[in-house]
């Protein structure tokens, strides 16, 4: 299948009970067409109630807050583009 990674931004304080939902739905469609998705990464540091783009706890790719945690959000995508890097999804 395709190699696939996915982002997504949203608002994790005013959207608490569906933060980036959409890259989850993404990420459903993505499997059901045979794609191996890369670059899950850890729900630690964000504060959200419920989110479509996790599983088994964590995030189905960066989730990005660039409302509440923006100065977080460079730090975070560098850190994963490495990942996948390391993953072997270049």
């Amino acid at each position: 299948g395709k190699k696939v990674a996915v982002f997504g931004c949203g608002d994790q304080e005013s959207y608490n009970d569906y933060y980036c939902d959409a890259a989850g739905e993404l990420y459903d469609q993505f499997v059901a067409k045979g794609c191996k998705v890369y670059g899950f990464t850890s729900t630690e540091g964000y504060f959200h109630s419920e989110s479509k783009a996790v599983r088994d706890g964590k995030f189905i790719g960066l989730m990005c807050d660039e409302d509440n945690q923006y100065d977080m959000s460079e730090g975070r995508a560098k850190a994963w583009i490495e990942q996948l890097k390391s993953e072997g999804f270049f």
